[in-house]
């Protein structure tokens, strides 16, 4: 705002001019003399009534004559701006790509709205400047893109649609929403065709390429204001981890300055029982002591104090720290070991592995259930049979998610009395000398390439499975007579998967092929899915592939589960603690922002971007000549009221 113009619009402190006047108009009476009054006592002074505002009309229509006149002053030309497609007399066809990720939720200029809510305002503005035969698609840019509005000319439906979508803490994915827009659009009749960008163009990559630059679509940046930077920097909450009596909190900021006088501090509910004074850095990690503050069950949060950009990433749950997830690995030591020696073949494939999880090789198989909780998976090389309290701690180990790989071998046809495989094999398993050598020469898609090193296995024998059980396993590799090589189940949440062939070298070659690497390195990843994370990004699916109920309560309320091809799943928009509800069993699990999402730089667009030919020009309405007519008509009225309106004047008696 210039200095004319705050200088233009101070003239309407002259409306207390007016105020005054009339507040001290009084009329001189006229004396005229009454001889009765002569014979009355004279009375003494007293204090003389303060004037009462008088003509109130008139006094309404001058003041309201001074405020026009000062709006007036202010803006020779009062423009009342909207978007508006430009067009060159044909139907066009736009692709909205609306970013509702975490860094849209900073406050821009206009007060009490995010730069969401002024991008929604802007999408608004284009639907309505679109006329009959125009197709409109809308396109969500927070992380991963996805189509908000697929191609329409139903421009109501788009408004209701467009209505629908709010603010997440997504990470931003624009390169990947303006793919998504192309292919909305491209297809279309309409020859016109445009990509309209509403975004910060905050998305964590400030020193790319370009926006659109290699887009043979025209790609039009319709309010750049929204890349503004924020008056005030950013800073986020990534994680909160409790562990022997102390929080780990890690942070980033958008500059060391943004973490000036700031602190964090784990709550209790409304109780402040720790802080720690946050660095003058980007990233870093503070610790604070809570040492004798209740137990590891409570609900703690750390909390930012102080006042950034965002207000979404300024706590984080505390989640109590735990070790990486192990792989148990159960068998004969001296059976799975190699002639020259060393650890088994499974222990020594998966450190050639280089997993992030632990192998740790246990004598025999848990009895307890107790026993299994460390364990993401657990690998069991030809068993004899389970036990009853076995069988018991297994089943519970796989319903609540874990992965079991079984390896049959010839002590597997010999199980002791009491001994079996339920509830994983209903029927027994045989041993018989292998007809069909080799697996498959299909390639499977499940193993890749690394199939074709088992083509030629020739191992002394194989497990035969029961009819019954055939039916209930899915065939991942088989046989070349069909009879399944490595197969698997699923129970509960888990899995269990089952080969034919033990590990054992003495019997065959089965562990020293690339095939065998393939297998583990699949059951591996599959039980890294699997394993129940306490914490992950935001709007990274939580997936349940054999769950068959599931509640989610968030933070904005109930979460509606999908139930797709792999099964249950839920999707975390925002960030903060949420409870689930899986088939019974209750668990809590944290969504976390994306530390590129706090870096709220912008991206550079490509040239013409914000040019005017793109359709991007703004309607103006020019309303000074109607402040100007309201002006003349208070003028007019004020005029006509003192020429009807007479004061009368009252004599004063003496």
């Amino acid at each position: 705002m210039t200095f004319l113009t705050v200088f233009a619009l101070a003239v309407a402190l002259l409306v207390v001019a007016p105020y005054l006047a009339h507040r001290l108009r009084r009329s001189r009476a006229e004396e005229k003399l009454f001889a009765p009054a002569r014979i009355v006592p004279s009375a003494q002074p007293k204090a003389r009534r303060r004037a009462r505002l008088e003509d109130r009309p008139l006094f309404a229509i001058r003041a309201a004559s001074i405020v026009a006149l000062a709006l007036l002053g202010a803006s020779p030309l009062v423009r009342c701006s909207r978007l508006a497609m430009n067009r060159s007399g044909t139907s066009v066809a736009v692709a909205i790509v609306l970013d509702d990720s975490m860094s849209m939720r900073a406050a821009g200029e206009a007060r009490g709205r995010t730069k969401f809510a002024r991008a929604r305002e802007g999408a608004r503005q284009i639907l309505a400047s679109l006329h009959e035969g125009d197709a409109v698609a809308i396109v969500l840019a927070g992380a991963a893109p996805r189509v908000g509005l697929a191609a329409t000319t139903d421009i109501r439906s788009a408004r209701a649609a467009l209505e629908a979508m709010g603010e997440s803490d997504r990470a931003t994915d624009l390169d990947g929403a303006l793919a998504v827009a192309k292919t909305l659009i491209s297809d279309l009749p309409q020859i016109d065709r445009r990509i309209v960008v509403l975004s910060d163009l905050a998305d964590g990559n400030p020193e790319a390429a370009p926006l659109g630059e290699t887009s043979d679509i025209p790609v039009w940046l319709a309010m750049p204001d929204l890349a503004e930077p924020a008056a005030r920097g950013d800073c986020g909450l990534l994680s909160a981890d409790r562990a022997r009596g102390q929080v780990r909190v890690r942070f980033v900021c958008t500059a060391p300055a943004a973490a000036k006088n700031r602190e964090v501090e784990i709550k209790d509910g409304d109780k402040v029982i720790a802080s720690a004074k946050l660095p003058e850095a980007t990233v870093g990690e503070v610790t604070a002591l809570v040492n004798g503050a209740g137990d590891d069950a409570r609900e703690l949060v750390a909390w930012l104090t102080g006042s950034d950009a965002v207000a979404a990433d300024d706590f984080a749950p505390v989640v109590a720290e735990a070790g990486p997830a192990a792989i148990a690995a159960v068998g004969d030591r001296s059976s799975g070991s190699v002639a020259t020696g060393g650890a088994p073949v499974v222990e020594q494939a998966l450190a050639a592995l280089r997993i992030d999880m632990t192998v740790r090789p246990i004598p025999q198989v848990p009895d307890r259930k107790e026993d299994t909780a460390a364990f993401a998976a657990i690998s069991i090389d030809d068993p004899p049979g389970f036990t009853p309290e076995e069988r018991h701690a297994l089943s519970a180990f796989v319903e609540r998610g874990g992965l079991l790989l079984i390896a049959f071998g010839p002590h597997a046809a010999s199980a002791p009395l009491g001994a079996n495989f339920e509830p994983f094999l209903a029927h027994a398993v045989g041993w018989a000398t292998a007809k069909a050598k080799g697996a498959a020469t299909t390639i499977s898609p499940f193993f890749g390439e690394a199939a074709r090193s088992l083509e030629d296995l020739a191992p002394e024998g194989r497990a035969h499975l029961g009819d019954g059980d055939l039916s209930s396993y899915e065939n991942l590799l088989a046989w070349s007579d069909g009879a399944p090589l490595v197969a698997r189940r699923a129970i509960g949440r888990g899995e269990v998967w089952i080969t034919t062939l033990p590990l054992s070298v003495d019997i065959s070659d089965f562990a020293l092929r690339p095939g065998f690497l393939a297998l583990l390195d699949a059951f591996v990843s599959e039980a890294r899915l699997h394993s129940a994370k306490h914490r992950s990004d935001v709007a990274t699916p939580w997936t349940f592939p054999a769950s068959s109920h599931l509640e989610a309560m968030g933070p904005r309320g109930p979460v509606v589960a999908v139930r797709d091809e792999g099964g249950l799943h839920i999707v975390p928009e925002v960030v903060g603690a949420y409870t689930l509800i899986v088939d019974g069993a209750k668990e809590n699990r944290v969504a976390a922002p994306v530390a590129r999402e706090i870096d709220l730089r912008p991206r550079a667009m490509s040239k013409g971007s914000t040019s005017s030919s793109l359709g991007g020009g703004v309607a103006v309405v020019d309303v000074s000549w109607l402040i100007a007519l309201v002006l003349l008509a208070l003028l007019a009225a004020e005029i006509t009221l003192r020429a009807v309106t007479r004061v009368p004047y009252q004599g004063q008696v003496r």
